[in-house]
């Protein structure tokens, strides 16, 4: 499935799972919104793996209410229905409905199917408004209007009901695939290589998104694909295909192929719903551009270095976080000591950016996300929260004081650290020469060695309408009062990390559809309190409070 929109922390984005490793998404940026797809809409972004999914024969059959919140993968389904309004009734699990828009797809592990929603279900009514026989647009208004959380009455249909309904959806002449949505997209195939295999060398043509590499694939696929496409949506123009040659071609020929090819690509993935197909996902992610392989396939990855600086690699696409990141301290030649005080990260955006897991895939990020400012969105960065280790690791290691310091001018420079009045004075110090007292004044500061989530409900407040910014920093960890927008209130509640005795990730349960982090604590003369927080990122919450406490353990241990 293909999620077109703004758009997780893959594990972390509100449903803790895994990203789906097979599909590249075209986000626009990563707060996620709807967009037509799929003959239809598309809701969220590739984000999810989650539990044991019942089968479809074990859920309830009849008109059931599902609320869904938005995690910043979005709600993770696709739509489909006819186009027009009105139409002939038909009988589902024995009673008569007028035309439904049905779900034709939902994100494994997504904010969708973690709330229960199936493929298949036939939607009765959007946030409490009855959407029987309505048009394909106005379900994917009434979607729109409701903000963070979605509200769906859906009757989730057999099997069998499902393959019988379709087919007469499909064969309704008030229903047809909308090849009218469009959007540029920044795909294109900048070079062409010589490749020697098995005794064989062929040409590949390099296709990038965003300039960045995302697969590389030969005449023949690429012919395939235009074969595959054909057959799927028979009753679209599609632009002139580059046609073959019964002779070898010359160098200038085989780049005139690759121009040819570029523009072809570049006009059907403008069509929403053919860049979103499966065969179209398949052609771009998928090592050899079939279902399900695993070859190795090499690809070039960017990644920036707090001196803004940027570090290109060429990587096996399936190379997890471990790997990639002791590729990339051998080449700045990062010292052994200071290897764990270091990470890779992602820019999820401009305020905020989240570690990698130890599971994730760094090209895969790299390649969906595409809407920072910089050529990446791949960050390596301190991962240290203790001051103690940090004075004594910039004393030591010249490579250390260089990136601590370029990374404070930079969280300077987005208001992460606030200065105030000193600003003059950090300004002043923001020399080469003076790195060390820069990084000293900066200490004293609100936010310097922070992580500040972006905002999120909370039962630390009366209302769940009512956000929270958590702040994760060595001394304590706060909670700063918030509206949805950010907008910071003046009640912020401190924590000692002495008064925090527990700290977990709960699943979803009977009352939450999405994982949330979760912490205990105690104060003098008053009960165990338990805090559940609902933010996008939880096992990164959880990371922070467990490098915290880490970290001060072994500080603690040097003072005895």
């Amino acid at each position: 499935m293909v999620v077109v929109g703004p758009g997780m922390e893959n594990k972390d984005m509100m449903s803790s799972a895994k990203r789906d490793s097979n599909n590249i998404h075209f986000t626009s940026n990563r707060r996620a919104e709807v967009g037509d797809g799929d003959h239809g809409q598309t809701y969220g972004a590739s984000g999810g793996g989650g539990g044991v999914v019942p089968s479809r024969k074990s859920v309830l059959q009849g008109p059931h209410t599902i609320a869904i919140t938005k995690s910043e993968t979005g709600f993770g389904f696709n739509v489909r229905g006819q186009i027009g309004e009105g139409g002939p009734m038909k009988s589902i699990n024995g009673e008569l409905y007028a035309p439904l828009q049905h779900v034709s797809a939902v994100l494994e592990g997504g904010a969708a199917e973690l709330a229960g929603l199936r493929k298949g279900d036939r939607i009765l009514e959007v946030n409490g408004i009855s959407v029987e026989g309505v048009t394909h647009k106005q379900v994917v208004e009434f979607i729109r209007s409701g903000g963070h959380t979605l509200s769906l009455t859906v009757i989730t249909v057999t099997q069998e009901d499902a393959e019988r309904l379709e087919p007469l959806e499909e064969a309704s002449s008030n229903f047809a695939i909308d090849y009218s949505e469009r959007r540029s997209l920044p795909i294109s195939i900048p070079e062409y290589k010589w490749i020697e295999k098995g005794g064989e060398k062929f040409t590949v043509f390099c296709i990038h998104m965003a300039g960045r590499h995302l697969c590389s694939r030969r005449y023949k696929q690429f012919d395939e694909l235009q074969a595959s496409l054909k057959r799927e949506f028979c009753d679209f123009t599609f632009p002139k295909f580059p046609p073959k040659s019964l002779f070898t071609l010359s160098d200038q020929q085989i780049d005139g192929r690759r121009r040819k090819l570029e523009q072809w690509v570049e006009r059907i993935c403008s069509v929403r719903v053919i860049a979103d197909c499966d065969i179209m996902q398949d052609f771009l992610n998928n090592a050899d551009g079939s279902p399900s392989s695993e070859a190795v396939v090499e690809v070039e990855i960017k990644i920036l270095l707090p001196d803004k600086t940027t570090l290109s690699m060429t990587i096996d696409k399936h190379t997890t976080t471990p790997t990639v990141y002791r590729m990339c301290a051998d080449r700045i030649h990062l010292a052994e000591e200071l290897a764990p005080y270091f990470a890779l990260f992602e820019l999820v955006e401009y305020s905020f950016e989240r570690k990698l897991r130890e599971d994730e895939r760094p090209h895969e990020i790299y390649i969906h996300n595409y809407t920072t400012a910089t050529n990446t969105c791949i960050s390596f960065g301190r991962w240290l929260f203790s001051p103690t280790k940090e004075l004594d690791l910039t004393n030591r290691y010249e490579l250390a004081l260089n990136y601590f310091f370029w990374q404070a001018v930079d969280e300077v420079n987005r208001g992460h650290v606030r200065p105030g009045q000193s600003l003059h004075e950090l300004k002043a110090l923001q020399d080469s020469a003076r790195k060390s007292d820069y990084i000293e004044l900066c200490r004293r500061f609100p936010g310097y060695s922070e992580y500040s989530f972006p905002p999120c409900p909370s039962d630390a407040r009366k209302s769940k309408q009512n956000f929270v910014i958590p702040i994760v920093a060595f001394g304590k960890f706060k909670l700063q009062a918030c509206l949805p927008d950010g907008t910071l209130e003046s009640q912020e509640i401190e924590f000692e990390w002495s008064e925090i005795s527990a700290w977990s990730v709960c699943p979803p349960d009977n009352d939450e559809e999405q994982p949330y982090f979760t912490f205990d604590y105690l104060r003098p003369q008053r009960p165990q309190r338990t805090v559940r927080i609902f933010t996008v990122f939880p096992s990164f919450l959880k990371e922070c409070f467990d490098r915290v406490n880490s970290e001060r353990e072994m500080d603690n241990a040097l003072m005895q």
